[in-house]
C-alpha cells in the first residue's frame, strides 16, 4: 500500500485532532503588519490577530508559503517514505499558492499532485476527509483527485462581513461606501463564483443578508445532497452559534459546525463576519 501525505494550508483551519487523524501537513499562510509578518497559527492566534487588526493604523496585507518552503516539504515528505502527496490550498483567485504548489512539484522527484479548492475554510475539510474515505476503500489516486476536482465546481461559501470599514481600509470599498453602509445599515453578501469571492446581493439589515444566504442554501439542498454546513466566523463566535440554532430548527438533519475563518479573510472582511459554506453532493 502506498504512503500518501496530505498537504494543505491555513485557509482550510482544521484543528489539531484531524490533521493528527487524517495526517495532514498544514503551510501556514501570513499576515504581513507593518511591525513584521506572522504565520497564521504559528506567530499568532485568532485573537491575538484582532486585537492587532483592531489598532492597526494601516490595513495588513496577506502573504502566502515561500515556494522553498515547498520544496522543503516535499523532500522531507520523500525522506520519509512517503510516495505520493496531494496538496489542496486556497483558490487560485484569492492567492498564488495552488501555483507555487504546481511549480515547487516540478523541482523535486516527488510524486505531488496539487489541487485548486476554487475556494476556502469548510469545503476544504470536506474535500480532505472524501479523499482519506476513498482511499482507505482502494480508490486510485488519479481516481481520488478527480473527484475532490468535482467537488471544488460544488462547494459554497458566501459571507456577510459585520461592516464595510475593513473592506474599506484594505481598499476593497470607497470611504463612502463604508459611511453609507454604516449609516444606512447596508450589508453585502459576497459569495465565491469561479474561485473568486463576488458580491451578489446588497440589502439593508442583517437578517435579510442572512435570509438570501440561507436561500442558497435552500436551492442547493434542492439541487442535491448537502449533508454538512458550516457556519463561518471572524472572531464572532457567538453570533455564528446563534445562526447554527436557526439553521437546526429549520433544517434539523443538517449536520452543522461552526468553522472559523482564516484570518486573511479577517484582513479583507473584518472582525465580525459571519457566513455559510457547504458541499453539493
Amino acid at each position: 500500500m502506498m504512503k500518501i501525505a496530505w498537504i494543505t494550508d491555513t485557509a482550510a483551519q482544521l484543528d489539531e485532532a484531524f490533521i493528527q487523524q487524517h495526517d495532514v501537513y498544514v503551510l501556514p499562510l501570513s499576515v504581513v503588519f507593518p511591525d513584521g509578518e506572522y504565520r497564521e497559527s504559528i506567530d499568532l492566534t485568532q485573537e491575538q490577530f484582532y486585537e492587532k487588526l483592531r489598532v492597526a493604523k494601516v490595513s495588513p496585507k496577506t502573504s502566502q508559503p515561500a515556494i522553498g518552503e515547498m520544496v522543503s516539504l516535499y523532500e522531507k515528505l520523500q525522506s520519509e517514505g512517503y510516495d505520493i502527496a496531494i496538496a489542496l490550498h486556497l483558490s487560485s483567485g484569492l492567492s498564488g499558492t495552488f501555483e507555487s504548489a504546481q511549480a515547487a512539484a516540478k523541482m523535486t522527484d516527488f510524486n505531488v499532485y496539487p489541487i485548486d479548492s476554487k475556494i476556502g475554510s469548510f469545503p476544504m475539510i470536506k474535500m480532505i476527509e472524501t479523499g482519506t474515505e476513498l482511499l482507505s476503500e482502494g480508490k486510485e489516486v488519479e481516481e481520488v483527485v478527480a473527484t475532490i476536482n468535482e467537488m471544488a465546481t460544488k462547494s459554497h461559501l458566501s459571507f456577510i462581513p459585520s461592516s464595510l470599514n475593513q473592506l474599506h481600509k484594505s481598499g476593497r470599498v470607497s470611504g463612502t461606501q463604508a459611511f453609507l453602509s454604516n449609516v444606512l445599515n447596508i450589508k453585502l453578501v459576497i459569495t465565491f463564483e469561479e474561485g473568486k469571492p463576488v458580491m451578489k446581493e446588497k440589502v439593508r439589515s442583517n437578517k435579510r443578508a442572512k435570509n438570501h444566504v440561507v436561500s442558497a442554501l435552500r436551492t442547493g439542498m434542492a439541487a442535491g445532497t448537502v449533508s454538512d454546513v458550516a457556519v463561518n466566523h471572524c472572531n464572532n463566535a457567538a453570533d455564528a452559534k446563534i445562526w447554527k440554532n436557526e439553521l437546526l430548527k429549520e433544517f434539523p438533519e443538517l449536520k452543522v459546525q461552526v468553522v472559523p475563518l482564516s484570518v486573511c479573510v479577517g484582513v479583507h472582511a473584518g472582525e465580525g463576519t459571519t457566513g455559510l459554506s457547504w458541499v453539493a453532493y
